[in-house]
């Protein structure tokens, strides 16, 4: 297993959860001290696991557009909501990761929104700032996850490398659980990309379909 240096638990606190939709779930937000980046990354703790069964666990990356503000050219926002029941029903654990655009910062993935309003999708846009398709690393979620006593989960993410990590940093990832798919005119082509970049496991020949309809 590798060596990873050691973190611990900071603090616990109970914070009762409220959505849009009218969703509400009652959550433990867990922070750490001795995270690989020292960024200040957060464990929400969903449900009651039955004893013997494997964690939910999701590495949901920060998004301010889509989980605050709603954003439609992204899927994470409906993808946190989603996560969060799902957690919450069969007991795990969402590691919310201070992780904006992909690693590469709200301003630069602002600028990479304009450079995809001129027809570059998300990866080349990346490129063409110079900065890397996908700078995340998750050292830290696995070190969150080693001091919240988890060390065999399945893994809900449609995303092969967040398995590949966890696994090469020493974590027991049973078995990777899809997300839902959630498209809209705005975000079928990022999607689209997604699947033919970095081999997420979404429908190709549906996102296919859908870029080829008029989107009003």
């Amino acid at each position: 297993m590798p060596d990873l240096p050691a973190a611990t638990q900071r603090s616990r606190v109970r914070v009762p959860l409220r959505f849009h939709d009218g969703y509400a779930v009652d959550a433990e937000l867990v922070t750490f001290h001795g995270l690989a980046d020292g960024q200040e990354h957060v464990a929400i703790v969903l449900g009651d696991p039955v004893p013997g069964t494997t964690p939910l666990v999701r590495l949901h990356s920060e998004c301010l557009t889509g989980d605050v503000l709603g954003s439609a050219r992204c899927d994470c926002g409906p993808q946190l909501r989603e996560a969060v029941e799902r957690i919450a029903d069969r007991g795990g654990v969402l590691l919310y990761l201070r992780q904006e655009g992909r690693g590469i910062g709200l301003y630069n993935k602002l600028d990479a929104y304009a450079l995809q309003d001129q027809g570059l999708d998300t990866y080349e846009a990346n490129a063409a700032l110079g900065l890397p398709e996908d700078a995340r690393d998750y050292t830290a979620a696995a070190q969150m996850l080693r001091a919240l006593g988890v060390t065999a989960l399945d893994l809900l993410s449609n995303n092969p490398d967040k398995a590949d990590q966890l696994r090469a940093l020493g974590a027991d990832v049973r078995d990777r659980v899809p997300t839902g798919v959630f498209t809209t005119p705005h975000n079928v082509r990022y999607l689209r990309a997604k699947v033919l970049q970095t081999q997420h496991t979404l429908p190709l020949a549906e996102l296919t379909e859908l870029t080829e309809l008029p989107t009003g």
